[in-house]
């Protein structure tokens, strides 16, 4: 039987099991051997890292030709106009690369939410706003260069959903075996 882990992997912590370096890795926070992450989450990023030890649902899980929704609570510098918000969905040119259509909406700062440390910046003059995104593929830094893309660069980075699964009740951290 497979194991299915969710991991709320908090902020500077790599999605990987060793670091040459010392900095904090999914080693320190799970005991279990022979689970591997299924797509990877930036240090700078937040949130839901499924793992597992079964080679075909890691596939499925972190493939893009699967589709598997991924569920990200944005803060962004800002207010996304309407025309941002469309061009997001639409998809957007980043050059190397042009982003899938995706969901996109705005939402209130997520109720509950854990204070990050390092806190995010806070600039009195510049407002900050929060969007729910839903992508069907995973790039490198995908959301935040979407997001710089139309004006309002990424502030905090949440994964909150892939697939069925979420991260709801859990604290940066904390995991739960499914």
């Amino acid at each position: 039987m497979s194991r299915l882990i969710l991991f709320n992997k908090p902020y500077g912590v790599l999605t990987q099991f060793t670091d040459r370096t010392g900095r904090p890795t999914l080693a320190d926070f799970i005991p279990i051997p022979d689970v591997y992450a299924a797509g990877r989450l930036d240090a700078d990023s937040e949130g839901l890292v499924v793992l597992t030890d079964d080679g075909r649902l890691q596939t499925r899980i972190s493939d893009p030709r699967h589709k598997l929704a991924k569920l990200y609570r944005v803060q962004v510098e800002g207010l996304p106009t309407d025309g941002a918000l469309q061009q997001l969905e639409t998809g957007i040119d980043l050059g190397d690369f042009h982003t899938r259509p995706c969901r996109v909406r705005r939402i209130v700062e997520p109720e509950g939410l854990w204070p990050r440390d390092p806190p995010v910046r806070f600039r009195a003059v510049i407002p900050t706003s929060w969007l729910e995104l839903t992508l069907f593929e995973g790039k490198n830094r995908q959301v935040r260069r979407m997001t710089a893309r139309v004006g309002c660069p990424t502030l905090r980075l949440i994964r909150w959903a892939v697939g069925e699964w979420t991260i709801e009740g859990l604290l940066p951290g904390q995991w739960r075996e499914t």
